[in-house]
């Protein structure tokens, strides 16, 4: 089997794993006290999908889109493939820290705490960094246009959503989450 395979095989079981995880922890969750609108979940959903769709089935679509432009050679594989365990890994660290606070919409939960330890020491939204990661680790392995375009529509999505997290979270935190911004950053350890 060519390393490639294995890259593609091993992406596809990390995203079959972060699903089911997801699904699973989903489950037990605190009730909300409060929900952002569908207009404002949909401002980045709709790019959250798109980038998704271009990254995987960017290959499919018209040759400006399928061109691949990453090479597609081992060492692109097994780092893809790394990236993508290493971003997997990171997201559930930070879903297991996160507890029963989780939701998938912008929400304020019952008794909602403001967690600053594990993963939250190293950036503010770390399942966002993790799930860039393996957004990112996708596109090298795919190499083509429309998965890099995806990347990008991507990350836009969820800078909407951290920021609109973050509003909630400095009215219901205001000293202690400003005091948190200062120290930490968003989702890149240090710099951003």
């Amino acid at each position: 089997m060519s390393a490639y395979s294995v890259a593609i095989n091993t992406i596809r079981a990390c995203w079959i794993i972060f699903m089911a995880v997801w699904l699973l922890a989903a489950i037990s969750t605190k009730r909300s006290v409060y929900r952002e609108s569908r207009a404002q979940r949909l401002r980045y959903s709709i790019l959250l999908i798109a980038g998704y769709f271009l990254l995987i089935r960017g290959h499919r679509l018209p040759y400006s889109l399928s061109a691949r432009v990453l090479p597609h050679i081992e060492v692109m594989a097994w780092a893809g493939a790394a990236l993508c365990v290493a971003g997997l890994a990171f997201c559930i660290w930070a879903r297991v820290t996160l507890g029963r606070n989780w939701s998938g919409a912008v929400t304020l939960k019952e008794e909602h705490e403001l967690i600053e330890r594990g993963p939250y020491r190293l950036v503010r939204h770390p399942i966002y960094t993790g799930l860039i990661a393996m957004f990112l680790a996708t596109a090298i392995v795919l190499g083509h246009v429309g998965g890099i375009i995806g990347l990008v529509l991507v990350f836009i999505s969820f800078w909407i959503k951290l920021s609109d997290e973050e509003r909630v979270m400095l009215k219901q935190f205001p000293d202690q989450y400003a005091a948190y911004q200062h120290r930490v950053k968003r989702i890149i350890p240090f710099v951003l």
